[in-house]
């Protein structure tokens, strides 16, 4: 496999090897990445002498910071189609990994975020390091939560998953385990050594060898003001009850989500709840991709992208400007159906 392509892959040992190839870009998802990881998956679910895959990423800095949001803007500023493939190819990855037929081991180490949660959390074998920034930040660009992460964050415990779905905030390995992004913890110096074992003596000789007790989660510890106040009924008392909270955490809990898109602040709320009440894996991507799609028709997205990473001014002119401003009306647009429904 040529080292200039955007995804390394091989097999070794009867270990299929995955790696995002994107280091300067913290390994961002592209539309071509996602085709390759599914053709490959496809293929060695079949394959007899494949008994397991190892996803990593390349480069220092992260498995994956998520997909490439600078493609999404320019979709969205033209017709949206490119942006709709994407996310349903990429939703149609994720519930692939969520049932995938064979140990899928995922290093989740350095940055992962976003897309990069999508093909690393639903995972069979989830392995996350002191290194590990993750977090869901899609609120920070007019986006909602999705690559099966409402999932994920509507399961957390408590109410944890609201916490990191309407903040955006990035949480660490011990953090990822709490919440059940994680199952076990390798320190990032011991990476490459649990990877050899693997290779070599398969996954529980490589955990029992290098796998360590996770530090005390600290978002975990926090789980008091968090499960109260993220109890009230709308953002609008979210906020208001982080704002009159006793603990600095809360405090800067309301500061964040005031500079957060107050649409997909709302969304997320709603998305987090509906995708509770969801059996499947399936349904909530289905879900996600009419969330994503809604995106697509709003002010927010492109305003988000476009502060954060196109001209880089970090000050979005969010359209409604208030949480108070965004009406249930506004909120129930984002899960209509899709003109053409994710289908598995």
């Amino acid at each position: 496999m040529a080292e200039n392509e955007d995804v390394l892959v091989t097999v070794d040992r009867g270990v299929g090897l995955i790696t995002l190839n994107r280091p300067k870009a913290i390994n961002s998802l592209n539309h071509a990445m996602v085709a390759v990881m599914s053709r490959v998956l496809t293929e060695w679910e079949r394959d007899d002498d494949v008994r397991a895959v190892v996803v990593d990423g390349a480069g220092e800095r992260g498995l994956c910071a998520g997909g490439d949001i600078v493609a999404i803007y320019h979709s969205a500023r033209a017709d949206g189609s490119e942006a709709r493939q994407f996310w349903y190819d990429e939703y149609l990855l994720n519930a692939h990994i969520g049932r995938f037929a064979k140990p899928y081991v995922a290093l989740m180490d350095g940055i992962v975020m976003g897309g990069g949660v999508g093909i690393s959390a639903h995972g069979s074998v989830r392995v996350a390091t002191d290194t590990t920034k993750m977090a869901m930040p899609e609120v920070g660009i007019g986006f909602i939560p999705d690559v099966g992460g409402t999932w994920i964050l509507s399961r957390a415990p408590g109410l944890l998953g609201l916490h990191a779905a309407l903040t955006g905030v990035t949480f660490n390995g011990a953090d990822a385990i709490a919440m059940g992004f994680a199952d076990h913890y390798v320190a990032h110096d011991k990476l490459q050594s649990f990877k050899n074992a693997l290779l070599s003596d398969g996954i529980d000789a490589a955990l029992a060898a290098h796998a360590s007790e996770p530090p005390a989660s600290q978002l975990a510890a926090q789980r008091d003001w968090v499960d109260e106040c993220y109890a009230a009924e709308t953002a609008v008392d979210i906020v208001a009850a982080l704002r009159d909270h006793d603990a600095p955490a809360a405090n800067e809990a309301a500061d964040l989500i005031a500079s957060r898109s107050p649409i997909s602040v709302s969304v997320a709320l709603e998305a987090v709840r509906r995708a509770a009440k969801l059996d499947t894996l399936e349904d909530v991507l289905r879900q996600e991709y009419r969330t994503s799609c809604a995106s697509l028709r709003s002010h927010d997205l492109v305003e988000g992208i476009r502060a954060q990473v196109i001209d880089k001014d970090r000050n979005p002119k969010w359209s409604p400007a208030s949480l108070a401003a965004v009406i249930p009306a506004d909120v129930e647009a984002y899960f209509a159906p899709a003109d053409r429904e994710l289908e598995f």
